[in-house]
């Protein structure tokens, strides 16, 4: 299961409007499919699975991070339905499709054609790798990541604003693969006038995978932009699931008044500004006691010499 997770992150920023998912299909101990979502949500990571193993899925056990699709769709077949015809004799399931479509539905028509079915293995680290769809499912909204740049002491630019560049070339790299793993990038309007940001991957073989740009102002967005006025219209951003926040400290500081940060990246340079810029504006903060609680370590990694803080919101504080 952890190996199918791994793939279905290969899908991540790329498969919405579907769940970036992972399946491995396996016989005699050999893997003989593996699938994860493709492009645009088809063909499912199940398709894919089995159309790699072909007639070896007979007898054999699956083992996806989301509940196989119930519903009827003309994009394709039901993968429920697929895999029982395949011969599949054993699903493992990680987590249950909160999509009412399938809902539990999927499960019950593979035990009812005689394929067994365990549900559960790894439910938290698949509805992980799956953030942006399990929360546009349950809270109707994509996934925000907030990243900051940041010196040792807080500051994402000097006084007069410039900011480039304050970490180094391996922090930046991995901040152009987070931009590849997701939909779309926002940046607030200041951020758009004083730097003109392309918001693009620039890896090499990833280029294609720059995200749709968005900007959070009253105003209108340049060509090739869209625009939200506030952070809770992400809600209504089409077909995003998974959302980047890079900038600048006024955005930063709106989603997190707003409590839509999901996951913060903090890439932190060995540097000392002293009056620069602070990487985030007042977030209506009036108790320190309700700061504390609020965040948990993640991950954490050298990138160069710089640092990579990766901390997750903890809802239920």
């Amino acid at each position: 299961m952890a190996a199918a997770i791994a793939l279905s992150q290969r899908g991540r920023g790329l498969s919405t409007p579907n769940p970036n998912v992972g399946c491995l299909i396996v016989k005699d101990g050999h893997v003989v499919g593996r699938g994860w979502t493709q492009r645009g949500g088809r063909p499912h990571a199940e398709a894919q699975a089995l159309d790699e193993a072909l007639d070896r899925a007979r007898g054999a056990t699956a083992y996806v991070t989301l509940e196989p699709c119930f519903h009827l769709s003309p994009r394709g077949p039901r993968c429920a339905d697929r895999m029982a015809r395949a011969g599949v004799r054993r699903v493992v399931i990680a987590l249950r499709d909160p999509d009412p479509r399938t809902d539990g539905q999927g499960a019950a028509w593979l035990r009812q054609h005689g394929v067994a079915v365990d549900m559960g293995l790894m439910a938290g680290e698949a509805a992980a790798a799956m953030r942006g769809f399990v929360l546009r499912q349950t809270l109707g909204r994509p996934a925000v990541t907030l990243k900051l740049g940041l010196s040792l002491d807080g500051r994402i630019a000097l006084a007069d604003g410039s900011s480039r560049w304050i970490t180094g070339p391996e922090a930046r790299a991995h901040a152009h693969m987070e931009r590849a793993r997701h939909d779309a990038i926002l940046v607030g309007g200041g951020t758009l006038r004083a730097d003109a940001p392309r918001l693009d991957v620039r890896l090499l073989g990833l280029e294609d995978r720059s995200p749709r740009r968005v900007l959070l102002s009253h105003g209108d967005a340049p060509g090739g932009w869209e625009t939200i006025a506030a952070p809770e219209d992400i809600a209504a951003l089409p077909q995003v699931d998974h959302l980047l926040v890079e900038g600048g400290a006024q955005a930063a500081a709106a989603f997190l008044r707003a409590d839509l940060v999901d996951r913060l990246l903090l890439y932190r340079a060995p540097i000392l500004i002293g009056a620069g810029l602070a990487g985030v504006g007042d977030i209506g903060l009036t108790d320190l006691a309700g700061a504390h609680g609020r965040w948990r370590l993640d991950d954490e990694r050298r990138l160069g010499n710089d640092r990579l803080e990766v901390y997750l919101r903890s809802r239920n504080a």
